[in-house]
């Protein structure tokens, strides 16, 4: 933005006091006339600034017809034949005005009114006198200057806009290159400490399961033994069958994060997907009263993709968001759009709930193995995710831009292999 378009008093105005008060000490210096009009150029010139921030677009439109009256005025008021007065200089005020506030065309035309506000001076003179043609020629040179005046101005102001214009845009575009690198930054300390727990999970559920497999069996033998002699030892080797289930179960969990994802890519519609998740979560919890409004875009292209890790990916995200929101009711939101991600076509799946949301010092960790804010949980959940949305080289984020609720999105690209 310009510098006159401000509302702030600077020194710049106070200059033009100076100058205008030169003028008001110069002949005619007894007509009243003169100096009021000076005092209101002044005043105006001071104001000028708050009435562009009041009115963006009619205040300068004002503020170029207050200066056209007010140089006609002037003119008027310091030479017996207003159009021979020594002040016509007075006219660039509203010429470089314009040419500030507006474009080449506008300028022309706003510096042709000033002209023919000039030129009407010319009127009570010639009742009195005849125009000859060394004053025609002196009045089309002056009109010419400001004419010239006007597009040499605007064309400096047009090439400050325009380069304000470009240094903002490469701003824009610097800030954009620090946001995506600051990104892949924090995604490769996830990726290296993905790998290193993956690494350490994998080699403790491989040394879990073998004698979780010793005591499932002799469990089990214990319970055939006393099945009809001890009822109480048959009841404690039941418990520990069912303790021995649910931490193979966990350690099966430790493995799918820990090994590699071997997909099998096949092409698939995302939202058919998503709806198959859907009625999966839906089936967990069937008395749920969440609301879920669908937002899929149409002409959706196919992706290449794992259908199971997938499905895996949005009963996940569907879950997390049904249980922020259980035991009251809620909306869930999920919108589907094609979407371009540093250069690469892919789906964007956007899943949005009315729950608590995540805390702020909680953000940069949701996605790390064994976090998790759940009474009962492991924190896996979240960083097999992110894993298999990796694999598929994608991208999942916790957007920021929320007020209420979380906000979760997950890029898939139409090819892995892009």
């Amino acid at each position: 933005m310009l510098d006159r378009e401000r509302s702030a008093i600077s020194w710049i105005d106070f200059l033009w006091l100076a100058f205008l008060a030169g003028l008001a000490v110069l002949p005619p210096r007894d007509e009243i006339h003169k100096q009021l009009i000076l005092l209101a150029i002044g005043v105006f010139q001071l104001l000028e600034g708050s009435l562009i921030a009041w009115l963006p677009r009619r205040g300068r439109i004002y503020s170029v017809i207050i200066k056209t009256l007010l140089s006609t005025l002037l003119l008027a008021h310091t030479g017996e034949i207003g159009i021979n007065s020594s002040y016509y200089p007075i006219f660039y005020l509203p010429v470089v005005t314009a040419a500030i506030y507006f474009g080449p065309i506008a300028t022309l035309l706003w510096t042709a009114l000033s002209s023919l506000a000039y030129c009407s001076l010319l009127f009570p003179a010639l009742e009195e006198y005849e125009l000859t043609a060394e004053g025609a020629t002196e009045l089309a040179i002056r009109i010419l200057f400001f004419f010239i005046a006007a597009i040499l101005v605007n064309r400096f102001v047009v090439e400050n806009r325009r380069q304000v214009a470009q240094y903002q845009s490469l701003s824009e575009t610097l800030e954009e290159t620090n946001r995506q690198l600051r990104r892949a930054e924090a995604e490769a300390r996830r990726a290296e400490r993905l790998a290193a727990l993956g690494q350490l999970s994998a080699g403790l559920a491989h040394e879990i399961r073998n004698p979780l497999g010793v005591i499932r069996g002799s469990a089990e033998m214990l319970t055939q033994k006393v099945a009809g002699t001890n009822p109480l030892a048959s009841e404690l080797a039941g418990y520990i069958s069912t303790e021995v289930n649910r931490l193979n179960s966990l350690v099966a969990r430790f493995l799918d994060f820990a090994r590699p994802s071997h997909l099998d890519l096949q092409p698939l519609q995302v939202s058919a997907i998503v709806d198959r998740a859907l009625d999966a979560v839906r089936a967990q919890m069937p008395t749920t009263q969440i609301v879920v409004e669908r937002r899929y875009a149409g002409n959706l292209p196919d992706i290449r993709a794992d259908s199971q890790l997938c499905e895996q990916i949005f009963v996940n995200l569907i879950l997390n968001a049904f249980q922020a929101m259980d035991g009251q009711p809620g909306k869930l939101c999920i919108s589907i759009a094609q979407e371009t991600s540093a250069g690469n076509l892919g789906i964007a799946v956007q899943f949005e709930d009315t729950g608590p949301g995540v805390p702020t010092d909680l953000r940069e960790q949701i996605f790390n193995p064994f976090f998790t804010s759940k009474k009962e949980g492991v924190g896996l959940g979240l960083a097999i995710v992110a894993k298999i949305v990796d694999d598929h080289r994608g991208w999942i984020r916790l957007e920021t831009e929320t007020t209420r609720g979380a906000r979760f999105r997950v890029f898939l690209p139409v090819s892995p292999d892009a």
